[in-house]
Parts: structure tokens; sequence; C-alpha cells
């Protein structure tokens, strides 16, 4: 049986679950401070024979196993989880392999294994809500290099009507401090779900969003590119990227139709956790090729 953890800035989803990502049970945990989370999450891993537990964490985290905070939650502005030792507290309490990444890296994982690029060796996951976060597939493999991409936060054209100064506490008007949950609803005054009949509200946000995904598509080139989180629940502004992406890349690369290339998360909510099922099983044939040579 594995385990998987799918670590949020607002709630932890924890599972129980096998290889092919069927979940027996699952619970979820509000995300206070460690000590309180992580003693539900302990005790309800201590119900179930878990060989191997995953995560899929919020972050910034380190992900660089040579470092000496790897499994660290590191600069977060949840200021209780900085620096926090993830993957060390589950290791403490269990003793048994674990596979430890970002959330959408997890979510992208999982997509690309089990759902809307099942069959794909490259894909894109993307979250946009609280905040924006991307992960990739590449060649089959997670994309790494330093660290984990942080794709939220680059830099986008600021739209010439849109005097809104952005969310972001690091960079104002990057992507999230632009299209994120927290930087519609205080360009607006109101929540997303408040606003799904106002067209120049998700015109904007796409706006922002289909300039983000062209650049992903030129450095990247993937196969499938799945928009996942609470905002992207607003179905319409998927008709409006396709818009704006068009007219942004004019005919520079050839793409593929627009409504089978950008699309929902196949496995719906259930793709991080999903992910994180399939990062504990990787951990775990990880632990037995070790042992086999």
């Amino acid at each position: 049986m594995l385990g998987a953890i799918e670590a949020g800035g607002t709630k932890f989803v924890c599972a129980v679950g096998d290889d092919e990502g069927n979940i027996v049970e699952r619970i979820q945990i509000p995300t206070t401070v460690p000590e309180e989370t992580m003693e539900e999450v302990i005790a309800f891993f201590q119900k179930y024979p878990v060989e191997s537990i995953g995560i899929g964490s919020f972050g910034p985290i380190d992900v660089n196993k040579e470092s000496p905070t790897y499994g660290y939650i590191t600069s977060t502005p949840k200021t209780a989880w900085k620096n926090y030792p993830f993957v060390r507290a589950i290791k403490d309490a269990f003793d048994i392999p674990v596979g430890f990444n970002t959330d959408v890296n997890a979510a992208a994982l999982g997509e690309a294994k089990l759902g809307a690029a099942k069959g794909l060796d490259s894909c894109l996951y993307i979250t946009v809500g609280t905040g924006i976060g991307a992960g990739a597939v590449v060649q089959g493999k997670l994309l790494q290099g330093l660290t984990h991409p942080e794709m939220g936060h680059i830099l986008v054209r600021r739209h010439s009507e849109d005097q809104y100064a952005g969310k972001c506490p690091y960079h104002k008007d990057c992507l999230e401090g632009l299209a994120a949950g927290p930087a519609i609803e205080e360009r607006w005054g109101e929540k997303g779900i408040q606003l799904s009949n106002r067209e120049d509200v998700w015109n904007l946000e796409a706006y922002y969003i289909a300039q983000a995904l062209m650049q992903y598509i030129l450095i990247l080139s993937p196969k499938k590119i799945i928009l996942g989180g609470g905002v992207m629940k607003q179905k319409q502004v998927f008709t409006y990227i396709h818009n704006h992406l068009l007219q942004l890349v004019n005919g520079y690369v050839e793409l593929p139709e627009l409504s089978d290339y950008i699309v929902s998360p196949g496995l719906g909510d259930n793709a991080g956790i999903t992910g994180s099922l399939l990062l504990a099983q990787e951990a775990l044939l990880s632990k037995q090729t070790l042992q086999n040579s």
C-alpha cells in the first residue's frame, strides 16, 4: 500500500492507495502550524501498512538530493513552515522511502501517467488558484534543474488598461501577481466565482495566461497543456485564452487544435494526490533497485 500527501497552503490531502492511482481512503487536514498538521498526518498513516509515501508540497522546496536541506520547505510566505524539514519528519515517523516534489509537479506526473496527457511523454500542468504554479514532464521525466520550475513568477506585458499594481509580495506584477485568484479579487473587488458573467474580467485574465502559455510553448514545446486550479473552473476563460494565444503566436509555430491541446485536468481535483501516489511508487522502486544492485 502506498501513501500520498498533497500539501497545500490551506489544506493537506492525505490518501492511501495503489500504484495504479486507485485511492482507498483520503482525508483533509487544515494547514495550520507543523506541530498540529503533521500530528494528524502521521496519525492517519499509522493506521495503514504503507510501504512508501509520496509528497507533493507547496513551495518553494528543496528538491536537490545532494543539498543539506533536501526535503525542506524553504522560503515560503507561510512563516510557520519556513525551513521545515518535511521529508525528515515523515522518515522519522515511518522509516520508509519518501518521494518529494512540488504539488504542481506531482499533478503533472499524475496527468501524464493517468490523466489528460496519458500516452504522451510530455505535458505541462498549470494551476491557477491562490497562486500560480506549473510542473512539466519532459521526455517522460519531471523537469528539474537547479531547483524545481517556478513558472508562475514569469514577467508578462501589462495590459494598457490595467492599472492594478499586482499582488505578488516579491515581484508585484508578475504572472501570479496579476492573474492569481487573490489578484482577481483585489482588482475587481469580488471573488472570481461572483464575477462569472463579466466578460472583461475573464478576457483580461486570459490576456495574461495566454502570454505565459506562449512562452512555455516556445521554450518547452509540451505535447499537452493542462490548466487546473480554482480560477480555471471558470470554463469560459478557455475560449478567451485560445483567442489571445492565436494572436500572440501569429502563425510562428503550428499549434494543434487548441480545444484538444489546452484542456482541463483529466483527473479533476485528484491530479495532485494521484501524482503523489506515483511519487511514492517511484521512491519504493528506487529503493528496491538499490537493494537488488
